[in-house]
């Protein structure tokens, strides 16, 4: 099992990609932390990797809310072990229209969990790491971080923030042994995409139900299993930066392996203005 002992945080964890990961890291011997907000889908999750033979734990907390994210840290670490690897999976897509149309409770909601999330996670997870020398952190990505997604503002934004984040906190914490990637899973359809099959989503978003229907579904899984890569050390030389799943233009992990010379000689697979 190639990540035997290692404990692991995934948040997001009851449904779609990051159930996915916690699963997939499960099943190479992790003790997977499953962390969201609905108690119910978290224990069905963590029972169903038990069942596999895995070790899992759900925590019920909410990212947003500083003072759950303690909690949630100080349990995992207690019943689990010290935290190597963590996962900012959860996410939103709620907020779908014009910036200037759109709810603002609802747009600023979308930027809280994608955003706000991944940085108390890190603001709770990552000072452990950092006394221990080693640990690595997973940031998700998605559409608008590399260009513009109409009608996606909020999301867009929040996802190019992580981006950024992830940039920086792989700067500041090389030195100590940590290393932060983000991770971009592809086109894959769970329940947050769901909104955007929706005929208001459907609207405003045509290219993106448009793919789904052609059916550029991409599994879960593998992101589950780049999530492992990560975790396994593989791609230590491109922290603070960004692989995608091999979906259908996603990357091939052994070419991505091979150009690591070149990506950080030009400085590629990272948010810069040239």
């Amino acid at each position: 099992m190639k990540l035997k002992n290692q404990v692991v945080i995934v948040t997001g964890a009851s449904r779609g990609i990051g159930r996915a990961i916690a699963q997939r890291c499960a099943e190479e011997g992790a003790k997977v932390g499953l962390v969201g907000r609905t108690a119910s889908k978290l224990e069905e999750a963590a029972a169903e990797i038990r069942e596999e033979g895995g070790a899992a734990l759900a925590v019920p907390a909410d990212v947003t809310d500083y003072t759950a994210v303690k909690a949630m840290a100080r349990r995992v670490e207690a019943e689990l072990g010290p935290v190597d690897l963590l996962v900012n999976n959860a996410g939103a897509f709620y907020a779908i229209g014009p910036a200037w149309e759109v709810n603002p409770e609802t747009w600023w909601s979308d930027v809280k969990i994608n955003l706000l999330g991944v940085f108390l996670c890190c603001r709770e997870v990552v000072p452990r790491m950092v006394a221990r020398k080693k640990g690595r952190v997973i940031n998700l990505i998605g559409g608008g971080t590399e260009a513009a997604l109409p009608y996606g503002s909020a999301y867009a934004a929040s996802k190019a923030a992580v981006m950024r984040l992830t940039e920086n906190l792989a700067v500041e914490l090389k030195e100590h042994g940590v290393f932060v990637f983000a991770l971009r899973p592809g086109f894959v359809r769970t329940e947050m995409s769901e909104l955007q099959l929706s005929d208001e989503g459907r609207y405003w978003l045509p290219n993106t139900a448009q793919r789904f229907d052609e059916g550029l579904n991409v599994p879960p899984t593998m992101a589950g299993d780049l999530a492992v890569e990560f975790a396994l050390g593989r791609f230590d030389a491109l922290t603070g930066r960004y692989i995608r799943v091999k979906d259908y233009k996603g990357d091939d992990l052994e070419q991505v392996e091979a150009q690591i010379p070149e990506i950080l000689e030009k400085d590629l697979r990272t948010l810069r203005m040239r």
